[in-house]
């Protein structure tokens, strides 16, 4: 470290021991001063967002830093978002810009469009540069603001006669289209961008910058062109692509792409971030799809380009965007959806129904999400979610999320990362961006379904198993958005409790003080695999001491709970009594169960039933349990042995002894028809 870098960090380090307001106007201070070293730049500014960060999240402020903030400091942090600032400055600049608007609240949006219109207004080259830079970089952080100052009025009509002057800054252009780019993004300012800026833009794709300069200089061969920022060029090459990825956006979801895609080598020969823009929206077609899907070498390319992305960043946006547009499914429609879509598409075809692309079918997405995993994009998916915004881990969640629905992949997944990589996700998002928690807690169902949570979470290590527990029960009642109540979710979930329900009790314990009342709710749905997964949840459950107790308690809601199991051992569906049958053998091992089983009408006939079942996983069940309830001491025992006698327990016995091949079968029930056939 030299003498000027020593001296600076130690400045900086003595700012610590000020009040954060003092600490605040001395960085201030030091950012408007400038000519500072890089280094030194990005460490006052990461200085400053931790402070308005600390600002934002204190609730017994008396005084807010953001008062200190004045337009003048404003401009100065905004500056550093200019282009011409180095790329590590650029990228700490923008942290510290969302910090102050997460701070500062209303008076930031006002201070954003101060700033901007009175930069605009100028109407120097300069100025224009630093507004457009400052408009492009904010739009993700603060986009209402920024919406609105886009849409104002005449403000989009007023770039036609800056794009189109003869005499050009390609810094202005390029921050100009940098900015539209950011705008394209949301649809209110995509059709304002669409209503005024097409004609220039696509004059700007459309024009040869090389005959233009040969023209030139056939009418003057004394011009001499300079490489700076004014040119006798009309647009830069760079110039050309950034307008064709703008009008690519514009043109998306609102007139059909041309059949035949864009060379994708092409495409990435352009400025990367902007290659990888444009192929985000071309991925939108199915045919880009498939052809970057099976190009592995393009794969592993844009895996490395997502791997180099710094966090936060549009490139790494637009990375994530190819990835998910390659592994999304279609979304499922129930019957009534699919109906409602074709009495639309009568009403809006006279009776043309457009077949749908089968490019888009399961088959082709379940390809093209292998494909994707077996480029190695787990691994940079997960390194990524530690750092990326709310809006970069909701398209990672989405990628898993697709790549989850491959059984074979979910192993992989898991030892990849992916299960942490969704816990962390779901703990991280807020609860208002419901979908994206749900999508990640169905991911991780999906995982968890198919994988040993010994291998998953390192053998008896109970914290971090239990930590995915929350996520999966948040997913056991019906999405509270959704217009139709989609069960898989549901289903998923409580077969990912269950296997977890499988290892210990420590786990068990948590998912029954967590979710029992949920899964009580599931048992009794009315969708027959739902009731069947919430069933086989409760058995490995009630090999708890906590599970027991549901059930052995003598309260009405354990007596209640036992009626509703007594029903599941008697329903129609052969895996849900086999789940309500086991239960029921390790409940009744305990006297208080069989004593509530004897007072239950038709309690034991269910119980002699399952011994009756031409099943012989069931009649083992139905044995076991006969046999606990007769081996009771004292007057329970006798009871028991004496109702089960009266419902012709001996027959039922004797006959499943006979149908009975299996010797653990054949073994419980003789010893049961023993103690029935002794006197009491």
């Amino acid at each position: 470290m030299d003498e000027k870098a020593a001296t600076s960090a130690a400045e900086l380090q003595k700012t610590d021991k000020l009040g954060v307001i003092e600490q605040t106007q001395l960085l201030l201070a030091r950012l408007m001063e400038g000519g500072q070293e890089d280094n030194d730049t990005c460490q006052a500014l990461d200085k400053l967002t931790k402070l308005l960060n600390d600002d934002a999240a204190s609730i017994n402020k008396t005084k807010s830093i953001c008062d200190v903030l004045d337009d003048i400091c404003v401009d100065t942090v905004l500056g550093y978002l200019d282009m011409r600032q180095a790329e590590s400055v650029r990228y700490h600049a923008i942290l510290t810009t969302s910090a102050y608007f997460k701070a500062a609240g209303d008076k930031g949006s006002r201070a954003l469009q101060t700033f901007f219109f009175d930069r605009v207004n100028r109407g120097t080259y300069d100025d224009y540069i630093v507004a457009f830079c400052v408009a492009a970089a904010v739009f993700p952080v603060a986009p209402e603001p920024t919406i609105e100052m886009f849409l104002s009025e005449g403000f989009l009509p007023s770039l036609d006669p800056l794009m189109r002057r003869k005499w050009k800054s390609r810094k202005v252009e390029t921050a100009c289209l940098d900015m539209l780019n950011a705008g394209s993004m949301h649809p209110e300012c995509r059709e304002a961008i669409r209503k005024y800026c097409t004609d220039w833009l696509e004059e700007v794709v459309d024009q040869d910058p090389e005959e233009l300069s040969k023209a030139i200089h056939s009418a003057d061969p004394d011009v001499q062109e300079t490489p700076g920022s004014i040119s006798m060029r009309r647009h830069s090459r760079a110039v050309q692509t950034l307008a064709a990825v703008i009008l690519a956006k514009l043109k998306v979801g609102t007139l059909k792409l041309p059949d035949k895609p864009l060379p994708l080598r092409e495409n990435l020969e352009w400025s990367k971030r902007h290659s990888v823009e444009g192929l985000a929206y071309a991925t939108i077609q199915p045919t880009v799809k498939e052809e970057v899907a099976h190009n592995p070498e393009l794969l592993k390319t844009l895996v490395i380009i997502l791997g180099d992305a710094p966090a936060k960043s549009p490139l790494t946006y637009g990375a994530l965007s190819i990835f998910m547009n390659l592994t999304r499914y279609q979304p499922v429609q129930s019957e009534e959806e699919k109906k409602m879509n074709q009495l639309k598409a009568y009403a809006n075809a006279a009776g043309k129904l457009a077949a749908p692309n089968p490019l888009n079918n399961n088959e082709h997405v379940a390809d093209r999400c292998k494909r994707v995993f077996e480029a190695g994009v787990v691994p940079v998916l997960v390194t990524h979610s530690r750092h990326g915004s709310s809006a970069s881990l909701s398209l990672i969640i989405s990628i898993i999320f697709s790549l989850s629905v491959t059984t074979n992949l979910r192993g992989q997944l898991a030892q990849q990362g992916a299960v942490n990589l969704l816990i962390a996700a779901w703990s991280a998002l807020p609860d208002t961006d419901g979908q994206a928690k749900r999508t990640a807690a169905q991911a991780l169902a999906r995982i968890l379904i198919s994988t040993d949570p010994a291998l998953v979470f390192g053998g008896t290590r109970a914290r971090p198993q239990n930590a995915a527990i929350r996520p999966l029960v948040s997913i056991l009642p019906p999405d509270p958005a959704a217009e139709t109540r989609d069960l898989l979710p549901s289903f998923e979930a409580l077969m990912a409790l269950t296997n977890l329900a499988s290892t210990d009790d420590d786990t068990r314990a948590t998912i029954i003080r967590v979710a029992f009342p949920e899964i009580e709710e599931q048992l009794l749905s009315s969708n027959h695999l739902v009731s069947k997964a919430a069933t086989e949840l409760v058995c490995n459950l009630v090999e708890s001491v906590e599970g027991v107790a549901l059930y052995a308690e003598d309260t009405p809601k354990a007596a209640n709970r036992l009626h509703i199991l007594l029903a599941l051992a008697d329903a129609e569906d052969e895996a849900t009594r086999s789940a309500a049958g086991g239960a029921l053998a390790s409940l009744t091992a305990y006297e208080e169960v069989g004593r509530g089983v004897m007072n239950r009408n038709r309690g034991v006939e269910i119980v002699l039933g399952l011994c009756s079942e031409d099943n012989e996983d069931l009649r083992h069940r139905g044995v076991f349990i006969i046999h606990n309830m007769i081996s009771y001491e004292g007057e329970a025992g006798r009871l028991s042995r004496k109702e089960i006698r009266e419902k012709n327990g001996l027959e039922i016995l004797k006959t499943c002894a006979k149908k009975s091949r299996r010797s653990q079968v054949v073994e419980v029930t003789v010893q049961a028809l023993k103690v029935l056939l002794e006197e009491d």
